[in-house]
């Protein structure tokens, strides 16, 4: 990949959705994750005013690591940070819903990333900024996202990106070290890990959208997620 290029493409990118738009800025959320120090790095390349937000929730680690590799990206590219802890207001939706419903795991594990997502967008639309997404498409295939949580932006610069593309990109650009070399994690329970959840690796997932290719187990596993998940990628249903 010749990165220099894919910088300029991408900074162009943002720089023409910005001046459409007439937003002044960008935020996004910074988990310190890979991902968003890419997506995060890219935009304060096309927008000096680039704001990324650290929202931990009740996780150990969004509260530990995840917060000091956040604030490694911002120290070593010059990204405002800013902090908003969400674990109250997860805790005030779920009494308040308890007696409404019988409510799942799963469904209260995706209570984060939506809150988050309404942050950013309380954010955006106070400062007049656009949330920018920090999807990869290895995630994005797999439906390892929330519907209107993380699913949700108003731009995305790394959307084409799988996920093992996204660790050499980071490389060339310096990254911090930890944020590289420590396994992708939501953060959405503890001890939770992507490839562990999802029972594959993003190496098996990435030879597979690139070349098809792979062992029949673990082809078995991405065809299912994908399969199940479409409707992440599809509009709202409208009636016509």
């Amino acid at each position: 990949m010749d990165y220099q290029n894919e910088i300029e493409k991408r900074v162009k990118f943002i720089k023409d959705i910005l001046i459409e738009s007439g937003a002044k800025g960008i935020v996004f959320g910074n988990s310190g994750g890979k991902d968003c120090a890419l997506a995060g790095i890219l935009c304060k390349m096309a927008c000096e005013d680039t704001v990324g937000v650290m929202m931990p929730c009740e996780s150990t680690r969004n509260f530990g690591e995840d917060l000091e590799d956040g604030k490694a990206l911002s120290q070593a590219f010059g990204i405002a940070n800013r902090m908003v802890d969400l674990t109250a207001s997860k805790r005030a939706i779920i009494a308040a819903s308890e007696g409404v419903s019988d409510l799942s795991p799963t469904a209260i594990s995706n209570i984060a990333p939506r809150l988050r997502m309404t942050t950013l967008y309380l954010i955006g639309q106070s400062e007049n900024r656009l949330v920018a997404g920090t999807g990869n498409a290895s995630e994005r295939y797999m439906g390892y996202f929330t519907k209107w949580g993380d699913g949700a932006y108003d731009f995305n610069p790394i959307s084409d990106l799988t996920a093992t593309e996204i660790y050499p990109f980071l490389r060339y650009l310096n990254a911090p070290l930890n944020i590289i070399n420590k396994a992708p994690s939501a953060g959405l329970f503890e001890g939770q890990t992507d490839e562990g959840e999802m029972g594959v690796t993003y190496k098996a997932i990435d030879q597979y959208i690139r070349s098809g290719q792979g062992r029949a187990e673990d082809i078995e596993i991405i065809q299912r997620y994908h399969s199940r998940t479409e409707h992440k990628r599809k509009a709202a249903l409208n009636f016509k």
